[in-house]
């Protein structure tokens, strides 16, 4: 009887044991899975908000499903879908544009997959329902900032009421920034009658085009005083066409950007550009701070915009002592 006992006793052991010890295929906790949709790489801000994203989520041990759509609308809506199979645990996208994301974006609320707007927003009925947060600025207050920083300048300058004639560089069609900073810029100088923008076409954000672009608005004959690039790279190009032309950027035609990129704070202490508005692409541990929150059940607004500064050598802040502290 004894001996019986002890072969049941031996069995009851072993079975404990067995329950205990993890199979082979268990490796622990789930790692977090965020999938990332990027518009593309087309400035020196679209790549340093690209690897801000990719450093602040591998900080925090998570895996990024990261997908450059290149300036294509139907990679990026392919990117989400391809995220939904994955069943990825958190969606962040920054749009090509505003409109066309009300089908998949009714797909990933049904999957149930929170989804985070970095950057760029989208423009659908009931938009809020759809994503937890967007982090990004306020593209209407950088395109007012531009335009006060124009009159604030024109007004030390002597030329406050003088005829000032306006080209403006517009961002990709459609995009939320180039929509919105338009809007801010035209709407600050709706009411001095002096300020004409007498040419705007798109450059889509990019060096080259903004080189072309600028080539035409200087063979058009018409007189240009200043120039309002929708970001820093086409600034750059314009800059090149400018010189080209016999013109010294900077004092003969003004030169207004948006980003704050290192370049512009070289081209602005060198005097061949005048003034950047920071746009920061540094959204990636914001990112990760919301989706952090958003796990742990604490309430995230639905907008977060950074602080952002306007930079010059004049009378705003001073682009040559910040330039050792730009990142990008």
């Amino acid at each position: 009887m004894k001996k019986t006992v002890t072969i049941v006793l031996a069995i009851v052991l072993a079975l404990t044991l067995i329950g205990c010890t993890p199979s082979t295929g268990d490796t622990g906790p789930k790692q977090l899975v965020v999938g990332y949709a990027q518009l593309g790489h087309e400035s020196d801000w679209r790549v340093g908000c690209s690897e801000s994203v990719k450093a602040a989520v591998a900080a925090a041990g998570w895996k990024l499903e990261f997908v450059d759509a290149d300036q294509k609308q139907d990679e990026q809506i392919k990117a989400l879908r391809d995220f939904i199979t994955m069943n990825v645990d958190y969606i962040a996208f920054s749009p090509v544009v505003e409109s066309g994301w009300d089908e998949v974006m009714q797909e990933i609320k049904e999957a149930g997959i929170p989804v985070v707007m970095l950057d760029r927003n989208i423009d659908m009925a009931n938009r809020e329902d759809y994503f937890e947060a967007w982090i990004g600025a306020d593209f209407i207050e950088e395109g007012k900032k531009a335009a006060n920083w124009l009159i604030d300048y024109m007004e030390a300058e002597g030329r406050g009421n003088d005829e000032i004639n306006i080209v403006e560089l517009q961002g990709t069609v459609g995009s939320s920034p180039a929509n919105d900073r338009m809007k801010g810029f035209a709407d600050t100088l709706a009411s001095k009658s002096n300020y004409k923008i007498i040419m705007t076409q798109t450059g889509n954000f990019e060096t080259d085009l903004g080189k072309t672009v600028m080539e035409s608005f200087l063979k058009s004959g018409e007189r240009i005083d200043v120039l309002f690039a929708h970001n820093d790279n086409m600034a750059l190009g314009a800059i090149q066409a400018i010189e080209e032309a016999g013109l010294v950027p900077g004092v003969d035609i003004i030169i207004i950007g948006v980003d704050a990129i290192k370049l512009a704070f070289e081209e602005i202490i060198a005097g061949r550009m005048n003034v950047t508005v920071e746009c920061t692409p540094l959204l990636g541990p914001k990112l990760v701070e919301t989706i952090q929150k958003l796990i742990a059940g604490q309430p995230v607004p639905k907008t977060l915009n950074p602080d952002e500064y306007v930079y010059d050598m004049y009378f705003y802040n001073n682009a040559e002592e910040e330039l050792p502290n730009r990142v990008y």
